[in-house]
């Protein structure tokens, strides 16, 4: 058995408060790509992980990788700690990028591994119980353009088109606990109610998000000067017609009409910038409501 765990996009990112304990308030739109990471899962008598891939160097595979976390958690919740499985992680997204690699890393373990074990959890199920190990897993586990608010766990699918997007990660890793300590104000504006007429052309889509910022996006550019200059090369291609940084980064993307258009751009990028993590792609249509 193989799943895909795919690439978490943040089209905008409102932080609008911080709880007295320490978690953030969010307001975000999400989307997710049609790249990612594979995870595969075999029968056995315990549990282990091993890991291959472009990214695979920068992970590590012992028990501090959020994939173990995610299934011990899941063994824990149920009281089986008798249940074992061979779990195989081909990491093709960088580590610690704003893309939710690690968090939908962790979202496929456990859904794969409630198959594998015929545990018959629910998705909301899961979801409830993955929110201590990080805010981004429940996201990931329902893996659908989605407005997302509270700590990450009140999801309202959207349908969000499918967009065009040029990823571009400097391979810079950035520290989310990082960026959010260095960012000025905790209490910013919401992304507000979306109305459901309005849910109508694509174009709309792209206006709104043009009105919408992600708020950590001076932060990380002030911790890595190199965010600036991901955002610097999209926004002067004539044919992006939105730049901005995915959640804590580094990855930024650029929004373009067509995946000609993208591929072009993501050429050209790849050519001028050779040690940089570049990708074209399209994301998921999102739900009708």
């Amino acid at each position: 058995m193989q799943l895909t765990a795919r690439a978490k996009i943040n089209l905008a990112l409102h932080v609008t408060d911080q709880r007295s304990d320490g978690f953030h308030m969010l307001d975000t739109l999400v989307t997710f790509a049609d790249v990612g990471d594979t995870l595969s899962f075999e029968p056995a008598t315990k549990l282990s992980l091993t890991i291959d891939g472009p990214e695979a160097d920068q992970l590590p595979g012992d028990e501090n990788n959020l994939v173990l976390r995610a299934a011990e958690t899941l063994r824990r919740h149920c009281g089986r700690s008798d249940l074992g499985a061979t779990i195989h992680l081909t990491k093709n997204l960088p580590v610690a990028s704003g893309i939710g690699g690690g968090s939908a890393d962790a979202a496929a373990a456990m859904m794969g591994l409630n198959q594998l074990w015929d545990l018959q959890l629910s998705k909301a199920h899961m979801m409830q119980i993955s929110l201590p190990l990080g805010a981004d897993i429940p996201m990931c586990i329902s893996s659908v353009p989605a407005q997302i608010t509270g700590i990450g766990e009140v999801i309202n699918k959207l349908p969000i088109p499918p967009l065009n997007l040029v990823l571009v990660n400097p391979r810079a890793p950035l520290s989310t606990p990082d960026v959010f300590r260095q960012l000025e104000t905790k209490k910013n504006s919401a992304l507000g109610e979306l109305q459901r007429y309005e849910y109508r052309s694509d174009r709309f889509w792209i206006n709104h998000l043009l009105h919408q910022r992600n708020d950590l996006q001076q932060a990380a550019c002030a911790l890595e000067p190199k965010v600036a200059d991901c955002l610097a090369v999209l926004e002067r291609n004539p044919d992006c017609m939105i730049a901005r940084m995915s959640g804590s980064g580094a990855t930024c993307f650029g929004i373009f009409e067509n995946p000609g258009e993208a591929a072009f751009a993501a050429h050209r990028l790849r050519h001028e910038f050779k040690d940089w993590w570049i990708m074209p792609t399209r994301t998921i249509a999102g739900q009708s409501i």
